[in-house]
């Protein structure tokens, strides 16, 4: 079962605002990239195309900022599941400049995804249980990988 899964991507200048430094918005997309390439890393999709299936909304979303990222930085975004409840997925995102020493961590958010189904295109949304294909694959991280950079 997984846990954690990591990501790196360098900074395009199209994500960065006139002062240089990544526009905050941007963590925000590449914690969803994260979580996207972590389904795809055990089988699975984060958007079937049976829209009957399951879809993952965000419940609650929030990133805290420590250090900037520039044009051309070097930023590895380390996915760790935070919880697994019946009916819900919270993520942890850490966000690590490499291409500095020491390497520090920038930034850290987290994602809270509700499981849930719709009865057709465009439909209600109602929240349902984590099928049984996608919870035996994911587990809780340890809690000790959940420790801040000591600055």
């Amino acid at each position: 079962m997984a846990y954690e899964f990591k990501v790196t991507r360098q900074i395009d200048f199209a994500e960065t605002d006139m002062a240089g430094i990544m526009h905050f918005s941007n963590f925000f997309r590449f914690m969803e990239a994260a979580e996207t390439a972590f389904f795809r890393s055990l089988g699975q999709s984060i958007y079937p195309k049976d829209f009957r299936t399951v879809g993952w909304p965000r419940v609650h979303a929030d990133c805290d900022f420590k250090r900037p990222l520039r044009f051309e930085d070097l930023v590895e975004i380390h996915l760790l599941v935070r919880a697994k409840g019946e009916k819900s997925l919270t993520y942890t995102f850490i966000f690590r400049k490499l291409n500095e020493a020491p390497i520090r961590e920038v930034a850290r958010g987290s994602v809270v995804a509700a499981c849930v189904s719709r009865d057709k295109p465009g439909g209600k949304m109602t929240a349902v249980a984590i099928p049984p294909e996608i919870a035996s694959l994911i587990e809780v991280a340890p809690e000790h990988l959940f420790a801040t950079d000591s600055d």
